[in-house]
Parts: structure tokens; sequence; C-alpha cells
């Protein structure tokens, strides 16, 4: 089941990477995210999850990522940039899904 989720993962983390970044989103603060940051973290803990090198402090960071994606997906009106950013949270949303399922994080 982990394989499964991983080879998902993965894929989802080239869907992202083959998106374009939402026009005029870059050097935007929404509910105090860098909107560039916000997708960076997300991008690079997935890919820590992937390659098995989180360390507690990252995998706690999944955790706040995915809160700050629910609130700025709440006040984006920009139709792109809500699937871009919805995207970006599944990611996260899976990437804390397997680690819980492995075992490192607490549910």
């Amino acid at each position: 089941m982990v394989a499964e989720r991983l080879a998902e993962l993965s894929h989802m983390m080239s869907e992202h990477m083959a998106m374009p970044f939402p026009p005029g989103f870059r050097g935007l603060d929404i509910e105090d995210q860098d909107m560039v940051m916000l997708d960076a973290d997300a991008y690079g803990l997935a890919s820590g999850v992937l390659e098995g090198r989180l360390s507690a402090q990252h995998r706690s960071r999944l955790t706040r990522l995915t809160s700050a994606f629910e609130k700025v997906l709440l006040v984006i009106d920009d139709q792109y940039a809500i699937k871009y950013y919805t995207h970006g949270r599944d990611m996260v949303v899976l990437a804390a899904e397997i680690l819980q399922v492995k075992g490192h994080i607490p549910s």
C-alpha cells in the first residue's frame, strides 16, 4: 500500500511541476502566506517524503501547511489559482497520509 501511495505522490508532484505558476501570484501574500513559498514548501516536503528524509520538524510543517492551504483557498478568487493551490494542498495531504501509514507521525 505504501509503495502505491508513494507512486501516486510522485505522479502528483510531476503534474504539479507541469502546471504553470498562477499569473499574478508571485510576490503575493494571502492570509500571511507568501504564495511562492507556500508552493515551494509543499513541493519540498512532498519530495522529502519520497526520499524518506524528513525530520520531526519537517513532519510537523506538513500539518501546518495543510492549514495554510485551507486558509488561502477560502479567499482566492482566481479559478486557475484555486485549481493550482488545491493540487498543492492535496499533495501535502497525501504526503502526510503516507507518513501516518509508515508510522512516522501520530494520527
